[in-house]
């Protein structure tokens, strides 16, 4: 088996000439800086994760076969240059974008944060470092995809954002928004990469209230925890000098509670015990 790549969370090995090998780690960033501590189980939840999502959604995915409990087997694709971001909640960057001008909110919609949509909508992004939102104008004239691709391509992820959020909703919680990826297999347009909270935001249902999200079982957590402690400036200014940012050092407690709520995330919404 040859190794091909390292991500921020999986690494990719190379199985045969139609396969490929994602290998989940404990791995763990946030605002596009790798952490050199480790979230215990972290890889196992996402692998899982993966193999129920692929297995339940009712749609054409690269999903082949468990491994491990941190390892899947999947098809090659020839990826698309697009990552497919759903949005159900007035939420995240959204939010900054909007007050910008640069995005508006669908009919109806209110601009009070954590705000429940008055539908999802398709906000796509560019693939690279650091992501750049991208609209159906930009994406035709940049050749990243064509008309017909593009528009599949959002109706597709509405589709799956609203299955997965009903699954959610069953599990008591909330599935905020979504980042899919798709490539091209055989010709026709599939599924792929992996899905779990490391590509969403996922809000217990019980503690939810507009204005402010108490709980996260997602990433949240420590990105809340960087800012407060003013890092997610310094990783902006590090940028701006041209400077890779340097990590800090996660908390124990983040840690801790960051496993306990991966691992809930997985068990209450699958049914099943890690």
């Amino acid at each position: 088996m040859k190794f091909l790549t390292s991500g921020k969370v999986k690494d990719v090995y190379e199985v045969d000439s139609d396969n490929l090998l994602f290998k989940f780690s404990n791995r763990v960033s946030a605002y596009d800086v790798k952490f050199k501590d480790e979230i215990p189980h972290k890889g196992k939840v996402l692998s899982k994760f993966a193999e129920f999502w692929f297995e339940t959604l009712d749609v054409a995915n690269h999903f082949v076969e468990t491994k491990s409990d941190t390892e899947i087997i999947v098809k090659k694709m020839k990826m698309l240059p697009i990552e497919c971001i759903v949005r159900g909640y007035f939420y995240g960057s959204m939010v900054s974008r909007w007050k910008n001008g640069e995005i508006s909110l669908p009919n109806g919609a209110s601009s009070e944060l954590a705000t429940k949509l008055s539908k999802p909508i398709f906000d796509p992004t560019t693939k690279s470092t650091h992501d750049v939102p991208i609209n159906r104008q930009q994406s035709i004239f940049q050749n990243l995809v064509t008309e017909e691709e593009f528009d599949w391509l959002s109706q597709k992820s509405i589709e799956i954002y609203n299955k997965m959020a009903g699954i959610s909703e069953k599990a008591g919680f909330i599935l905020a928004d979504l980042k899919l990826e798709f490539g091209k297999l055989n010709g026709k347009i599939t599924l792929g990469d992996s899905i779990g909270p490391d590509e969403y935001r996922l809000w217990p249902k019980d503690s939810y209230k507009i204005g402010k999200i108490q709980e996260a079982y997602d990433k949240q957590l420590l990105r809340d925890w960087l800012t407060a402690n003013g890092y997610q400036k310094q990783f902006d200014e590090a940028r701006k000098r041209g400077e890779e940012p340097i990590a800090p050092n996660i908390p124990e407690e983040i840690i801790d509670k960051m496993t306990q709520r991966y691992v809930a995330a997985y068990e209450r919404t699958t049914g099943k015990t890690l």
